[in-house]
């Protein structure tokens, strides 16, 4: 398993927030109250790669636990160098 990143849950956290904006202003669907993490990670890791904006895991590897690394190292990577999260 890839290397946990600093702050990994917070960043988690932000990109589920921005995903979630990502998908309404895509017209993809929105998040519900009512909707778990897991939906919610799993459905923004689809759309995501679906819109080739991450690479897919590798078949059989499709775990909760990967597809949130693979969320946070995608917000990662949209965050400023001088964000909070980052440091």
């Amino acid at each position: 398993m890839s290397k946990k990143l600093k702050n990994e849950q917070q960043l988690l956290k932000e990109a589920l927030r921005v995903g979630a904006l990502y998908a309404e202003k895509r017209h993809a669907g929105r998040f519900e109250s009512t909707d778990s993490v897991k939906q919610k990670v799993e459905y923004l890791y689809r759309l995501l790669v679906h819109d080739k904006l991450i690479q897919p895991l590798a078949k059989g590897q499709e775990s909760e636990p990967l597809m949130k690394h693979k969320l946070a190292l995608w917000i990662s990577r949209q965050l400023p160098d001088d964000h909070p999260l980052l440091k």
